[in-house]
Order: structure tokens, then C-alpha cells, then sequence
């Protein structure tokens, strides 16, 4: 899926479909054989490749994103950045016997000079090796090496760490050089070795036409004022927003320093025990003599599941729940309308139901690993905010998170990564992981920790979707399959061997991946591989139910199937002989969809799975009930997709990359961390924009990923054969609701996973919840859009931005300070400044965050109003218990 990879997902839906690797390259269990042979002859010690790994310095250059001639032109529409490696060496570092893995998500163009070898060997992993031509690097001397690689570079963050050092027979090293810190105030993870990019042109710019800004400080402060010089009272704000809600007059306050006496009535004390835990953490304790909060359910069919009424008066607190779930948001709304520090409440009549059934938030765990305990805590904030979906992201090319009674090898092999090129022992360190197993980006989660996640979950009102992604993405399962024949033929147990395999041995197709994996996609011809589906959902379905959630819907995944199979000599015999009505290798990713749709229904369980995955199954073949989850790109025709899925009755889930992918940066800044290949800026306020019920109109003020503004048709269209390429939604049918995403490939700490999460979700939560009076209604019977439109009229932008205006103001005075409350490490905005006739004017994205200032050669000074300085000025935010910074920025002098 493009939601993963810049560089895979194209300036072209051409180069997106057929793959822009190198369909050649060898797989890793090849690879020692060449590196022995070219090596032989130059032998190292253990303690040499110790000294190399300590001493030499390794730093990436960029030089350009602006395509050349030296470009490849048979590869990525000749699309290309021109970047550096400089070795140098603080000993003599030898000529040979030596060669360096490194993963580069952007697959190899080609490279300058005969000294060394540079080579793309599958995935991201690609090896650096000296020819017979090179003499060494002398002691204080460095050696350059220009390269070109696919598409762009456009942010730090893309530059893998953890270069390795190898050797045969010797054990790798890490370039000490090439590992990542950690920085003190930001708590963000440090690339040493990437030296910082600097011109627009050439380090910022994607293409000539790329009209995207690169924002000073003086640019933040200007699209700050619009939130005003005073902040604003938001003693009653909530949010999510209620959908009514009532402050009474007379006025008045609900004072709670004495605490809570709890009445729980016909309401399971342990249903709302999370909710009540989160109120004492903000200082509202229960209490024998506290103020009375009484509450209840009382079924009511014609309200959606979670909903619920609050009161709060001088006689105290009254909150009914439709169910469990509602009573627990009823007290998470009572939480939202408390300020740190500030125990009391005003008096408030609420009536309050979600607008989405469907309300979550996907985490990839498989690229990189997060423990149960950031899982156990991110929860907390999902509730917080009335979310009720975790989409669990646990198989994929490089890893695979969770135990499976019975299949050992899945955890034992592909639950790590270190060096192994036989992966045997482990998966080859692909995204840059390092040769250490027990880093913390490895790891899965025993039934006992899973287990734990799920009772967690539902004390919280959340429902885990668990994805284990196939037939596509699905390297780790392959692998530890192909450890696990390996081991019973050594038995000579050629049955058992065989029982679970997920490749044809004698398949010699030549694919390449989105994410340029040539060996990543289960066959899917294989009764084998069918047999492992039964065996894994089996396995995951007892586990759920013994701990108190059952399984009751499935993501299956079925995304980026690339070209796999078409010389495989079990595909051929199946294409000739079956029952199946498959008669083109085209059709086979659509039939193992169908197949493991229908099988995992059967055990009581309904599918999910990512759009493209479903766009080419027949309906008939499918199960009645089929969640899909669109991620296309809104400027390429999204809209075509949902509006098909929505009048087939399917339910779709919005995944919108432009607005709900967390791992994108917020702002356009080389610092800014994260991928972009559908935006480059994606901050709190773009997700609050968002219209998830009308897609199209965000072609009226939103604009494209290269900053272009871009037209929507959305009236009934058809090519030139006559088939309908988008049909409008039918009348009164919309979408199920809506989810954020965080990928992970370059997500290495707990600290980065948090900042790139919030708060865009707590935006997010808003629009899972409530339908604010400016958006513009689904025009049923087809429209057309672009900037010279105006169904997205000036009335309705003025109330969207007062309504910011509010929220942004509740975020930078209610809600972080209880991020901070909960230990999360939300991002800090960069701070505006100008300094205009000799002052320093200061303001913050989120009003009531803290902003400092430094002179040079002075030290940091907390801003409160415009004051006097006679130099450039560094400024930045801070929490309010001043633990954390924000990035800094430079402010020019003016006198």
C-alpha cells in the first residue's frame, strides 16, 4: 500500500502498479556466497572490524532532489535524488575483506566511480563493498561516494541508522557513527550522520512545479494571529464536542475538591473503572463524602451504542448510559470539562451520541515493535476521547508480533531481526533495525501479554481489530514457513514440512513490491497456504475468546499484491485445472480474498481489509458484511472508490492518507519527521478540516501534495468503453466511520510513535464524533469541485475557523497539560515570532502553551508579552512543567 512508502507510491498510478525495484536482485540467502568470494582473499580479525565499526565516520549528503540526466531513465519515470555517503577515517580503514549493509527506503538508481560496489538486495536492504580498486583510507583522509536513489529525499527522517560492518565469518558491528541519539529537550530521536538539508531548491523542492512553502517563524506567527492576542475562555468546552449541549442559568459551579461518591445503580463498577482512574489522575478522587454522581443504563435502540445524558447541578451528577460504553463516555465527558489543577465543573445538561460507529486508530507494530505497555497507555487516551476501534498492525514484511500456539517459528524467526543471512535465526535488519535482537524494535507479544491488551481493551470500551496483513506483506510469515520446512525435512517429516508452506520452492517469478520485497506474497494457490489462514485465525479467535472479547471482525490486509506468481509451477497447474472459475493469473489475488474472506466468516468472524485489496473481488463471492478501508489520495480520485464501496452496502472506513496518516509530518520542514507521500503537512488543524463525509469538496480549500491546487468531478462518469469509473453515492447512504494510522517504518521510540499521534488525535476524535454545523452535506446528485467553486461558502470557512479558533485554544490550555498529566510526549508546535521595530512578538499554534526566547550568548527567558532585543532570537515552546521542548526556530533582528 502507497500509505507506506514515498518512494513506492509514485508520481504515476503506472509506476504505483507495476513496482519500481529491481526485479533482478538477489535474495539475502544468496547473498554470502558473492560476498565470500570477492573477500576471500582479505581476511580481518574479529578486533579490525571491531576498530572499523568504532572509528569510521560515516555521513550522508544530500545533493539534490531535482532529477538529472544521470537519472535512470527506465526506472521510476526517471525519477531520481543525487545523494552522497563520505567515509572517513579516524584509523586507516583497510582495503578490503570487509562490506557494509544499509537500508535506503528509495531503491538504487546508480552510482559514480569504480572503488566501490553499491547494490540493491531486496526491500530497503542494499550492501556497499570496496572493489579490487580501492587502496584503503588513510588516517585522517575521506572518501566520497555519489549515488542516485528513486524519487526524493524530502526529510531527514528518511535516512536509515545503523549501517552494519560485516565480514565473513566474523560478527557485524554497527558504525558507531551511524547509530541514533536521543535530544535532551525534545526527547526526538537523532540521526548524527545525516547532514542537515539546507536549500530550497535542491533539499526541499520534490519537483520544479513543487509549489509547497518552507515556513519561518515569521510565517507561523502570521497564521497564528488569526487565533487572536487573548486566549479564550474553555471552562465549558468538551471534546469530542456533545452533540447538545446546555449551561443553564443561572450559572453556576459544581465545586469537586471534596471528590466523587460514586452510585453506580444497574452499571458494572468495573465497566467504568478506567474512566473513574482517569478522573483521580486529574484530581477528583472517589470519596465517601464527595459530591454524588449517580449512575445508570437505560436501553435505548434508537441511539447509537455509546451514547449517553449528563447533568451536573448543586445536587450533584447524574450521567445514563444506552449501555456500559455510554455511561463510560458520560464520565469521560465529565474529565474533559475539568483543568488541571482546577477541581470543579460548571453546571451543564448534555445529550450526547457519537456521529461514527466506527471511531479508531491503527498501529503498526510489526515494522517496528511497541510493547503492551505503550499499547495499554495509548488506550487510555483513546478512551479519554471516546475512540472504541484499535486496529492492531502485528504481520508484515519485517516482522510478525504475536504468538501462535503451535507455529513457534512465526515469533522465534520473524518476531526479530538481527544478521542472519540465511534467516534461519532471525529476519535480515531491514529498516535499518541494527544486529541486536533484543533491541526494543523487536519482540511480540506472548498470548499472555496479547491477552492482557484485550482485557485492557474492553475495560475501556475498546474493540481490537487484529491484522495480520496477507497474501501481500506477508515476508515474516514466509520466512518462518520456509524455517519451519526446513526443519521438518531435516526430520524427513516431508508432511509437516510442508503442511503450512507459503511459497512455491520452484516459483522463479521476478516481482518487485511497492516496498521493493521480491519474496513478500503468500502463494495463493497453495492449499498450504490456505491451511496456515485456518491455523493462525484459529489460534488468534481462542485467544480472544478466552480472554473475554471474542473476535468478531478480522483485517485481512490484502493490499499491494505485486506481480507474484506468474512463473510459479503450482499457479500454472491450478490456472489449468479448478473448479474455481479462475482462469487468469490476474484473478488470483482477488480469489484468495474471496477464499479467506468466506473461510474466516465461517468461523463467525467479519472481514476488513484495505481498498485496493477489494476493489477487484466479486461482490457475489463475498460475505454480506465487509468492512473496507479507503486510502486513496484525494487529488487522485478517492472519492471513486468510496462512492463504489458505499453503494454496495459495504461499510467504509475512512484511512484518508492527506489528513489521518500519523506517520506524515505535521509541517513541510526537512526537521519534521516522517513520510509524506501524499502530504507534506498534515497538523492538528488540517485533521479538524476534515469533512469525512464528503470527500470531494476538499478540492474547494485544500490542495495537493505538491501544494497545486486540483479539481473533483463527482458526477456519474464513464470511460470510453462505457464502464462506470464513479457513480455519486446513493441517497442517504455515507461512511462508517473513520481511522487514524500510524506506519512505522522509521518509528523507532515510544517517544517519536507518541509526538506523531498527538494531538492529532484528540482532532481526530472530534471528527469521529461529532458533525460540526460547517460542514458541507454529500451532494447526493453529483457535483463538481475546485478553488473556483463555493459550496464550502465564506460563511461556513468563518465559523470552521472560530470553531478552531475554540479548539485550539481547549488543546493549548485544558487538554496537553493532561497529556503531560499521562506522561505522553505530544508535539510541541514550533513557536511564531517576528521581531518588528526592535520587539519580539511571540505566539504559539495552541494558546497557553509556554514560549521562550534566548538571545545569543543569554539564556532562555519565558516569554509574556512583546519585549525589546537587539539580536536574532531563538524561540520555542515548552510544557508547562518546562521537561520538554519544541524544535527551534530562528527569528531574524529588525530594528
Amino acid at each position: 500500500m502507497m500509505k507506506k512508502n514515498d518512494f513506492a507510491a509514485l508520481a504515476t498510478a503506472v509506476v504505483m502498479l507495476l513496482g519500481c525495484g529491481n526485479p533482478q536482485a538477489p535474495s539475502t540467502q544468496d547473498e554470502q556466497p558473492s560476498e565470500t568470494k570477492m573477500q576471500q582473499t582479505h581476511s580481518l580479525t574479529q578486533q579490525q572490524l571491531d576498530n572499523i565499526a568504532t572509528s569510521l565516520q560515516v555521513t550522508f549528503v544530500l545533493v539534490t532532489n531535482q532529477a538529472g540526466d544521470k537519472c535512470d531513465k527506465n526506472k521510476t519515470d526517471g525519477l531520481c535524488f543525487e545523494a552522497q555517503f563520505q567515509l572517513t577515517a579516524t584509523e586507516d580503514l583497510p582495503a578490503a575483506g570487509w562490506s557494509i549493509y544499509y537500508s535506503q527506503i528509495a531503491p538504487l538508481h546508480n552510482f559514480d566511480g569504480e572503488l566501490f560496489t553499491l547494490e540493491h538486495l531486496n526491500g530497503d536492504l542494499h550492501r556497499l563493498t570496496p572493489t579490487d580498486k580501492f587502496t584503503g583510507i588513510n588516517k585522517g583522509e575521506s572518501e566520497t561516494i555519489t549515488f542516485r536513489a528513486s524519487f526524493w529525499t524530502l526529510a531527514e527522517s528518511d535516512i536509515m541508522p545503523n549501517m552494519i560492518i560485516s565480514a565473513p565469518d566474523l560478527a557485524p558491528k554497527v558504525i558507531e557513527s551511524t547509530k541514533t541519539g536521543i535530544d535532551s529537550e525534545t526527547k526526538m530521536e537523532v540521526l548524527k550522520h545525516v547532514k542537515s538539508y539546507s536549500d530550497y531548491q535542491h533539499h526541499f523542492q520534490r519537483t520544479p512545479s513543487d509549489k509547497t512553502q518552507w515556513l519561518t517563524a515569521e510565517d507561523f506567527y502570521q497564521r497564528n494571529k488569526v487565533l487572536g492576542e487573548k486566549l479564550l475562555d474553555v471552562s465549558k468546552v468538551i471534546i469530542p464536542t456533545p452533540k447538545n449541549i446546555v449551561f443553564p442559568e443561572p450559572s453556576g459551579v459544581l465545586e469537586l475538591t471534596s471528590g466523587l461518591t460514586v452510585d453506580y445503580g444497574n452499571v458494572p463498577s468495573e465497566s467504568v473503572a478506567a474512566a473513574l482512574h482517569r478522573l483521580t489522575l486529574l484530581g477528583v478522587e472517589q470519596a465517601t463524602n464527595g459530591v454524588k454522581v449517580k449512575l445508570s443504563i437505560v436501553p435505548d435502540p434508537e441511539k447509537m451504542i455509546g451514547s449517553y445524558t449528563l447533568t451536573a447541578l448543586n445536587t450533584g451528577i447524574r450521567i445514563t448510559g444506552v449501555d456500559e460504553a455510554g455511561v463510560f463516555n458520560g464520565l469521560q465527558s465529565l474529565a474533559s470539562l475539568l483543568t488541571v489543577n482546577e477541581p470543579r465543573i460548571p453546571y451543564v445538561s448534555i445529550q450526547d451520541e457519537p456521529l461514527f460507529e466506527f471511531r479508531g486508530l491503527l498501529v503498526d507494530v510489526a515494522r517496528n515493535f511497541r510493547d503492551k505497555n505503550f499499547i495499554i497507555k495509548l488506550m487510555d487516551q483513546m478512551a479519554a476521547y471516546k475512540l472504541n476501534k484499535l486496529h492492531l498492525h502485528m504481520g508484515e514484511d519485517e516482522g510478525w508480533r504475536l504468538e501462535i500456539p503451535g507455529l513457534p517459528e512465526l515469533t522465534e524467526v520473524s518476531g526479530k531481526r538481527c544478521f542472519d543471512v540465511t534467516e534461519q535465526k532471525c529476519l535480515m535488519p531491514q529498516l535499518g533495525a541494527g544486529v541486536d535482537e533484543n533491541n526494543k524494535n523487536n519482540g511480540f507479544y506472548s498470548v499472555d501479554d496479547y491477552t492482557e491488551i484485550l482485557k485492557a481493551a474492553t475495560a475501556r470500551h475498546i474493540q481490537v481489530l487484529p491484522s495480520l496483513d496477507m497474501p501481500g506483506h506477508s515476508r515474516a510469515a514466509i520466512k518462518a514457513m520456509t524455517a519451519r520446512y526446513n526443519k521438518y525435512m531435516q526430520l524427513e517429516d516431508k508432511a509437516k514440512a510442508e503442511q503450512y508452506l507459503l511459497h512455491d520452492p520452484n516459483d522463479i517469478t521476478k516481482y518487485s513490491s511497492v516496498q521493493f520485497y521480491n519474496d513478500n506474497t503468500i502463494n495463493a494457490c497453495q492449499e498450504s497456504s490456505y491451511a496456515f489462514v485456518e491455523k493462525v485465525m484459529t489460534e488468534v479467535k481462542n485467544i480472544h475468546q478466552a480472554a473475554g472479547q471474542p473476535l468478531t471482525r478480522y483485517h485481512i490486509g490484502a493490499d499491494e499484491t505485486a506481480g507474484a506468481w506468474l512463473e510459479s509451477p503450482v499457479c500454472k497447474a491450478f490456472i489449468e485445472n479448478n473448479d474455481k472459475g479462475v482462469t487468469d493469473m490476474k484473478q488470483l489475488g482477488a480469489y484468495f480474498v474471496e477464499r479467506v474472506a468466506n473461510m474466516i466468516s465461517d468461523m463467525g468472524i467479519e472481514p476488513a481489509a484495505w481498498s485496493d485489496g477489494l476493489e477487484h473481488v466479486n461482490k457475489e463471492n463475498m460475505p454480506a458484511v465487509v468492512q473496507a478501508n479507503s486510502w486513496g489520495h484525494i487529488p487522485w480520485g478517492a472519492h471513486h472508490v468510496v462512492n463504489k464501496f458505499v453503494n454496495q452496502n459495504w461499510q467504509v472506513v475512512m484511512s484518508t492518507p492527506d489528513v489521518t496518516y500519523f506517520d506524515f509530518p505535521y509541517e513541510a520542514d526537512p526537521k519534521e519527521h516522517g513520510y509524506y507521500w501524499a502530504s507534506r503537512h498534515t497538523n492538528t488543524e488540517k485533521v479538524f478540516q476534515f469533512m469525512p463525509q464528503n470527500l470531494p469538496v476538499h478540492a474547494e480549500f485544500w490542495l495537493d501534495r505538491q501544494d497545486n491546487p486540483f479539481s473533483i468531478d463527482d458526477t456519474l462518469q464513464k470511460d470510453e468503453q462505457g464502464n462506470v469509473i464513479n457513480r455519486p453515492m446513493k441517497q442517504g447512504r455515507n461512511v462508517l466511520g473513520i481511522q487514524g494510522q500510524l506506519w512505522s517504518e522509521n518509528v523507532r521510540t515510544d517517544n517519536v510513535a507518541e509526538y506523531k499521534i498527538f494531538p492529532r488525535l484528540i482532532a481526530l476524535a472530534e471528527r469521529a464524533w461529532y458533525e460540526p454545523e460547517w460542514v458541507v452535506t454529500y451532494n447526493y446528485q453529483g457535483a463538481k469541485y475546485s478553488q473556483s467553486t463555493n459550496a464550502f461558502t465564506a460563511e461556513k470557512e468563518a465559523l470552521r475557523n472560530e470553531k478552531w479558533r475554540v479548539f485550539a485554544n481547549a488543546l493549548g490550555q485544558k487538554e496537553l497539560p493532561k497529556l503531560d498529566l499521562a506522561r505522553v510526549t505530544y508535539r510541541l508546535p514550533t513557536a511564531g515570532a517576528q521581531i518588528k521595530q526592535g520587539k519580539l512578538y511571540a505566539n504559539s499554534a495552541f494558546p497557553g502553551l509556554t514560549i521562550e526566547y534566548k538571545e545569543k550568548n543569554k539564556n532562555w527567558i519565558t516569554y509574556q508579552k512583546p519585549i525589546a532585543v537587539s539580536n536574532d532570537v531563538a524561540i520555542r515552546t515548552s510544557t508547562q512543567e518546562g521537561d520538554r521542548k519544541s524544535r527551534i526556530t530562528k527569528v531574524r533582528f529588525q530594528p
